[in-house]
This record gives C-alpha cells, sequence and structure tokens, in this order.
C-alpha cells in the first residue's frame, strides 16, 4: 500500500492524486498485514483517510475472526472505517458465526467461500501473473458472481483527495540516452514510477527480452530489474547470443543497473529449485542459488557514490561469489546491515528493487548521465 519509505508522504499524496484525477475507483494493495512496516498500511489509511477491507482467511475459525478484526482495527491509533471480508468460508452457516463475531463498529464486508476454481495460483514471490494465466478472465467472473450481492458491492463513502502540487521539474540529465530494459517473463517487476523516472530525466526507453532476443537493442545503458530468472533459467543458458551481448556490453564499458533477478542472470551459474546448474551471463564470478525458505524480506537504504537510494528486497536465493562488495545496503527500521552491493566495472548489481523517484540524480549518475 506504501510508496517506498523515505520517499515521503509528499511522493506518496502525489500518485494517489494523480490516481484520483484518472480514475473513479483506487484499489490500494496492502504489502504483509496491515500493520507491518514503517509506514505500514494501516499508517497510510489514516494519513489520506482511506477506508480499510481486511480479507481474513477465516476457514477454521469462528469467533476468533471478531477478535482478530477487532485487534486489527484498534491497534495502535483506531483506524477511522475498516470493513472485514471473510475468505475461505466453509459454508452459509460458517458465514453467520463470523459476521456475529464482528463488534459493531466493523463492517462485514461479505464471505467468500472455498473454491479450487476462483482461486488465483501463487508461487514464491507472489501471485502468478496475468498473462500465465489462460484462464484468468474465468477465475474472475467466477469471484465477481460469487461477491454480486453482497455488502461489499456497496462501496464506502467517496473520499476527498486533496490536489497534490505538481512534481519537480527534473533536469535532462539523461537527454539523448538511450536505456535498454530487460521485460519479458523472466524479467518482469517494473514499476511505473521508475519508467517514469528515467523518461522525466530525458532518457529514451527499449525493451528487449533475454530470453527471445539474440542481440541488445542500440542503447548507451542496461537496466536488468527483477523477476523469475530462475524459472526460465534453461531458456535463458540457451540464448547465447544475448549472453554474449551481455557481456560484450559490460566489456565495452556501458552502464548497468542489475536488480535481484537481473542480478542472478549475470552470474557465472544459476542453480534451479530442482538443483539443476545453469551457464548465463558470467559478468558476477560465482554461484546464485535457489532456496526454499525466504532469504531476506524487507526496505533499504543504499548510500552510493552517486547518492543514497531507497528500496526493498523480497527474494528465495543466495548468492556465493569471491568479488567483495564496493559496500551494503543498510536496514531503515533498525540500522542493520542490508544487501551486498557489487560494482563491477560499470555494473552496479544487488538483491535491492530500488525505487528511482528517492533520487532521481543519483539514478541518472548510475546510468551514465552528466551531473
Amino acid at each position: 500500500m506504501a510508496a517506498p519509505p523515505g520517499s515521503g508522504a509528499s511522493d506518496a499524496a502525489a500518485r494517489l492524486a494523480q490516481a484520483a484525477a484518472e480514475a473513479d475507483l483506487i484499489l490500494v494493495e496492502g504489502v504483509m498485514g496491515l500493520h507491518d512496516g514503517t509506514p505500514s498500511s494501516a499508517d497510510l489509511a489514516r494519513h489520506f483517510g482511506l477506508p480499510v477491507l481486511s480479507v481474513i482467511q477465516a476457514g477454521a475459525m469462528a469467533q476468533t475472526f471478531g477478535a482478530l478484526a477487532f485487534g486489527l482495527a484498534g491497534y495502535g491509533q483506531p483506524l477511522a472505517s475498516m470493513q472485514v471480508l471473510a475468505n475461505g468460508v466453509a459454508s452459509p452457516r460458517h458465514a453467520d458465526m463470523l459476521r456475529e463475531s464482528l463488534p459493531a463498529h466493523i463492517a462485514w464486508a461479505g464471505a467468500l467461500a472455498r473454491d479450487n476454481a476462483a482461486s488465483l495460483p501463487e508461487r514464491h514471490l507472489g501471485l502468478l501473473a496475468a498473462d500465465e494465466l489462460p484462464d484468468l478472465n474465468t477465475r474472475l467472473d467466477r469471484l465477481a458472481d460469487a461477491l454480486a450481492g453482497q455488502p461489499i458491492g456497496a462501496l464506502p463513502a467517496a473520499v476527498e483527495i486533496a490536489a497534490a502540487p505538481p512534481p519537480p521539474v527534473l533536469p535532462p540529465l539523461l537527454a539523448g540516452k538511450t536505456i535498454g530494459i530487460a521485460r519479458d517473463a523472466a524479467f518482469r517487476f517494473l514499476y511505473p514510477a521508475n519508467l517514469d523516472t528515467l523518461q522525466a530525466l530525458g532518457a529514451r526507453l527499449a525493451f528487449f527480452s533475454p530470453l527471445n532476443d539474440a542481440a541488445l537493442p542500440p542503447c548507451d545503458a542496461l537496466w536488468l530489474p527483477g523477476g523469475y530468472p530462475e524459472l526460465h533459467a534453461a531458456r535463458l543458458s540457451a540464448n547465447t547470443g544475448m549472453l554474449a551481448a551481455l557481456r560484450r556490453a559490460h566489456a565495452n564499458g556501458l552502464p548497468i543497473l542489475a536488480e535481484c533477478g537481473g542480478m542472478m542472470a549475470l552470474f557465472e551459474t544459476l542453480v534451479d529449485k530442482a538443483g539443476q546448474s545453469h551457464a548465463v551471463a558470467g559478468l558476477i564470478p560465482g554461484t546464485v542459488t535457489m532456496q526454499r525458505r525466504l532469504a531476506a524480506l524487507g526496505h533499504q537504504e543504499l548510500a552510493l557514490p552517486e547518492g543514497t537510494l531507497r528500496g526493498h528486497t523480497f527474494h528465495y536465493s543466495s548468492a556465493q561469489t569471491p568479488l567483495v562488495p564496493c559496500c551494503h545496503a543498510t536496514v531503515p527500521r533498525d540500522g542493520s546491515r542490508g544487501e551486498a552491493v557489487f560494482r563491477q566495472g560499470a555494473l552496479t548489481a544487488s538483491y535491492s528493487h530500488l525505487y528511482f523517484p528517492s533520487n532521481p540524480l543519483a539514478i541518472a549518475a548510475l546510468f551514465g548521465g552528466a551531473r
């Protein structure tokens, strides 16, 4: 739900105001739990006066449902408006028990029964993407039918979203430069705010597919964002033309930013969940290995020579390399050491996903822009 920490309430306010100017309904999706993190989803709901809908997995509870809802609504500074939706309900009688357990100040939004035909599959970093579900519309129609006529269909009162000042005009530090950006099934974690920042700096964006293309587009710098290279490691390894093109770009001194999955693809070897080893680009010595347990999750702050940037980390792999990190990120919550940052020539690589608006000038410098 939150813009990354440190980007400021003003950044979140501006993006909310922009969305309000373009849409009739805004759904602001939370990450992790309602009160997790600083700022949390609850913090932002209070700050901007947004109503909260909590979806509670209720299949194995009755009155505890009401206790959970009571705690969520009243934890810390109480929320002004919260309704709850029960998920995974066993029967109409079960739904009645859940609804009756709620205190009077928490609204019942409805219930969803257990239904495999309507559920959305997930994996280690979240839900499957829309283009990976050929029956997505059928599933969504089934969900819509299940919710039709329930209280959630009566939308809460409209919220007045304050107008925000126009964003600052950025200097065209990347004018005349083309940024080659990996984008396909293996590299898909591209956030609109980051793309907007590059364009506001004057850059032209050229997308390419490391899985399908044999060569890079003509470009002055490269960005390999996060994604799922481990799910497509065999195809990536087999695309020797692209791997050679990445090596040539690095040897020629092109600035390269590689984040999480993008960094994984630049190691010598990628070991997938099945234990199969795949030779990949080889810009970073060593091996990156998928594991079944979560390796890291949370906000990060990176103090780079180009400037300080904010972002987050979320991955299930571990990296073994003789390359000495140029620095480590810090965890804003407690100042502890975060992810390693590697520098190899003009390559900057880390598990951290950067939020470009947190320091556009540093981003311009990373991609070779004038300062």
